[in-house]
């Protein structure tokens, strides 16, 4: 997933603008990221109005998404806003293609406008999924999570939780570490999985100890994956009974100890897939997984392929050569 096309309208958001060129533009290569080749792809050249008195140039027509690995494509910043003829078809087209395509917080709206969501499921902003819902009953719009995945259509809630899936789906095509290279020099955490929740229901505790207290408990057990951890030893070291640390524990991070625990044993054995050559038994029990089997059964249905698998997608992944200049600078 080296080429990244930009799907740009007048009217989109500076900020998913933004997101998308911070994530796929800078040159990272010495931090061991591939180079992407980033394009704004638009029906018309000549600069385009966003909101705000910014203009931006696009440097390639819709016809270059034919060529690209991957389609983002950003919110307006009104919704309801109809997006021109030209880029429906593209997007049409190019998903016919078998092509992914991204979509960022009402950016949903754009793919439902173009019939791409019919019958799949979706999310938006939490305030704007009723009305994506209303618009188009066709498309079964979810509220909750962060960012999910139907048939190759991606679609993410707002603002932050764009980065989250852009920093996902380079996880998915070129590793955890990369990820984490691209998430450190945006200075922003490396993983959230798409079923955290969009928005809290109840506030971070306002005590501090308490607050403190669960922020050691996850420090701790982030260098402690290797170990059977349980949500009884958590709430122990945090002083807590297992039913009141569990739901402070949700209050604070919108998702369940276990979940989260889950999560981030699936990303250290990605990693260790990734850059050891440790047998996958010894793979699974560094991670904390209590049996070969359980590990093959979570990660696999976490990432798609087995670890094996993975393993060799990974390796094939990071000894392909970048495109020559002639092919990544277009023509």
């Amino acid at each position: 997933m080296r080429r990244v096309a930009i799907v740009v309208q007048p009217g989109i958001r500076s900020f998913d603008l933004a997101v998308i060129t911070e994530v796929w533009g800078p040159d990272r290569s010495r931090a061991g990221v591939p180079e992407f080749e980033l394009r704004r792809c638009a029906a018309e050249p000549g600069p385009i109005p966003l909101p705000g008195g910014l203009t931006l140039a696009p440097d390639r027509g819709l016809d270059w998404l034919a060529s690209a690995d991957l389609v983002v494509v950003p919110a307006l910043a009104e919704p309801s806003d109809p997006t021109p003829g030209p880029v429906l078809a593209a997007l049409r087209e190019v998903h016919g293609r078998g092509v992914p395509i991204a979509a960022l917080c009402a950016g949903a709206f754009v793919l439902a406008e173009a019939g791409l969501l019919a019958g799949r499921r979706a999310v938006t902003h939490w305030w704007l999924a009723p009305q994506l819902a209303a618009r188009y009953p066709e498309v079964s719009v979810e509220d909750a999570p962060l960012y999910v995945e139907d048939g190759g259509l991606w679609t993410s809630a707002g603002v932050a939780s764009g980065i989250d899936l852009c920093l996902h789906l380079v996880r998915e095509a070129h590793g955890a570490e990369a990820a984490a290279a691209i998430a450190r020099s945006m200075v922003t955490g490396p993983f959230r999985t798409g079923g955290h929740a969009q928005y809290l229901d109840r506030p971070v505790p306002a005590a501090d100890r308490t607050a403190e207290a669960l922020a050691a408990v996850r420090e701790r057990a982030l260098r402690s994956l290797h170990e059977p951890l349980s949500v009884a030893t958590m709430a122990r070291w945090a002083g807590m009974s297992p039913r009141s640390f569990a739901r402070h524990f949700a209050a604070a991070t919108g998702t369940t100890p276990h979940r989260w625990l889950l999560g981030h044993r699936l990303d250290a054995a990605r990693k260790l897939l990734e850059r050891t050559d440790h047998p996958v038994p010894e793979v699974a029990r560094r991670a904390g997984f209590s049996s070969e089997v359980t590990f093959r059964q979570h990660f696999t249905s976490y990432v798609g392929l087995g670890p094996r698998a993975y393993r060799a997608a990974a390796a094939a992944s990071a000894a392909a050569p970048n495109p020559p200049d002639s092919v990544r600078k277009g023509s």
